[in-house]
């Protein structure tokens, strides 16, 4: 998860200026097109008919990510005139209407017909694609934009306005859409450093333009506990967000089709908690502690951390919750049992003679996947909580997020996949972006993503065989505040930009883009 052990806008408002769509004029034959001898030529015969005006066939809309199939036509295309509207055909599309037409600066004009101008935002009651596909048709003066559920409806008004923005105007034909990965999204670590409410719903706009659905928020560690607690404030930190703040992000990312996931990781990166529980801190037999490693072998462990996790499930009302399981210090070490009894002696009370701290770390986290679950969610896990050859693994429905293979023991992303397990791909290679480049990170730009990376690339640089697709769920890319210092809100802002378009367009469509990547970096400064 996180890299701290060593090798570990807003909607945009459209351009005022419409793009002028190129005509092709139709002389009548044996008539002057232009040359000076047009005009005594034409004295010299009878009167002609009026030119005629045919138009070219239209060109692919210029998007990020890239629209997947468009079928050209021709016609003038559409742009928005002053009188105008959006429609939505059902009452369920209204909040997607009224966004889109203060977006485009024209009226909302209710649930009603489409007139000459305007667009029709409809839910279609069948087709093909998921939730997420949409078809946007540019035909008779006027766009349609429809889908089987209100993510797809909305995805096809990020298609139109970035057409706008791009070019002035939606090319006439039509765009039938839908994303290569369910799971797309930003990962932010606010537990290192603190972002404000501001700018994390400015990420939130940002994303949505871009299709992406998923917001990671990694907000307890050992330097700080982020989001204000009702069963322990004794944990929360001086600078935190209170549950009116995560409730006003969450309504603003539901509202553009985005899920905020939270995470409480253990039963490691709990420093913060653990200077309000000293007790609970894990330690040798010489007494030293282990930062930011809990004591698994007490109850009142599992209590506090259950606690947290049962308050933050509600919280948080996505379809899943992170339970980290990355980074245990009691497993770094060479002879675990010895250097912590307490936890070996656990292990074997709980899990049989035979079994190891490993095994218990193992229960550990099958124990607080079943307290998300009984919250009715997903839970998800780092990668290198699951281990192999021990008594107990880790439940299947857990997902991976696989964002190292650099870890103790560390198993390649085949053997998660070949035991059935889903996988999310945060690969630390491409996808992370860690404050102050500690540890040989550096800032990545997005270039080598757009390349190079895809979602079946999951350690290193090298793809997994194509017969796991369907388990490789998605992807984030990862901020993480290592030295929080290194940079501004606004320089963090800025330098993710980049990436997070690259990341929009491969998982969307992981085939080779047809835009170079000075094509693709214009592109996104001009489709904002």
């Amino acid at each position: 998860m996180s890299p701290s052990r060593g090798p570990m806008v807003a909607g945009a408002a459209v351009a005022a200026a419409a793009a002028v769509t190129l005509t092709v004029v139709v002389w009548p034959e044996g008539s002057g097109s232009g040359t000076q001898n047009g005009p005594a030529s034409a004295a010299r015969t009878p009167a002609s008919p009026s030119p005629s005006r045919s138009y070219p066939l239209s060109t692919t809309p210029r998007t990020i990510p890239a629209v997947r199939e468009h079928t050209p036509a021709r016609g003038p295309g559409w742009k928005p005139e002053k009188d105008s509207t959006v429609v939505a055909a059902d009452p369920g599309l209204t909040d997607e209407a009224k966004l889109l037409a203060r977006e485009l600066k024209i009226r909302y004009g209710g649930e009603k017909a489409p007139g000459a101008g305007d667009v029709q935002l409809t839910l279609a009651s069948s087709g093909k694609g998921g939730p997420e596909s949409y078809t946007l048709k540019t035909a008779g003066d006027r766009v349609t934009i429809s889908g089987t559920g209100q993510a797809g409806v909305f995805y096809g008004t990020r298609t139109l306005k970035q057409s706008l923005n791009a070019d002035g105007s939606m090319p006439e034909g039509v765009v039938r859409d839908t994303p290569d990965r369910p799971q797309r999204g930003l990962n932010l670590d606010i537990a290192r450093k603190y972002y404000s409410v501001e700018w994390i719903e400015n990420r939130l706009r940002e994303m949505a333009d871009l299709k992406l659905n998923q917001l990671g928020l990694h907000f307890s560690d050992d330097q700080a506990f982020r989001i204000e607690s009702d069963t322990h404030p004794e944990v929360v930190s001086e600078q935190h967000l209170s549950k009116a703040d995560v409730r006003r992000i969450v309504k603003l990312a539901q509202s553009l089709h985005i899920t905020v996931v939270g995470e409480i990781d253990s039963p490691g990166h709990l420093g913060a908690v653990l200077r309000a529980h000293p007790d609970l801190q894990l330690r040798n037999t010489q007494g030293v502690p282990r930062q930011g490693a809990i004591d698994i072998s007490k109850s009142a462990s599992a209590e506090i951390v259950d606690d947290l996790l049962t308050e933050y499930a509600e919280l948080f009302p996505g379809d899943w919750f992170h339970v980290g399981a990355d980074e245990y210090q009691a497993l770094t070490v060479s002879d675990p049992a010895a250097s912590y009894p307490q936890l070996a002696t656990a292990a074997r009370e709980k899990y049989g003679e035979g079994a190891t701290v490993q095994d218990l770390t193992e229960g550990w986290l099958n124990d607080r996947a079943a307290v998300i679950r009984k919250a009715e969610k997903i839970p998800k896990a780092w990668n290198d909580g699951f281990f192999s050859g021990g008594t107990v693994t880790a439940h299947k429905g857990i997902e991976v997020e696989y964002w190292t293979g650099k870890e103790i023991g560390a198993r390649p992303p085949q053997e998660y996949l070949a035991e059935g397990r889903d996988v999310i791909n945060l690969n630390d290679e491409f996808l992370y972006y860690v404050l102050g480049e500690p540890n040989d990170f550096t800032y990545p730009t997005g270039e080598r993503i757009y390349e190079q990376w895809t979602p079946f690339v999951l350690r290193g640089t090298e793809p997994v065989a194509e017969r796991y697709s369907k388990q490789i769920l998605g992807g984030r890319f990862a901020v993480w505040g290592d030295l929080p210092n290194a940079q501004t809100q606004e320089q963090v802002a800025e330098g993710i930009r980049m990436p997070l378009n690259a990341v929009s367009q491969k998982l969307w469509d992981p085939r080779e883009p047809k835009l170079t990547w000075a094509q693709f970096e214009k592109l996104a400064d001009s489709t904002r």
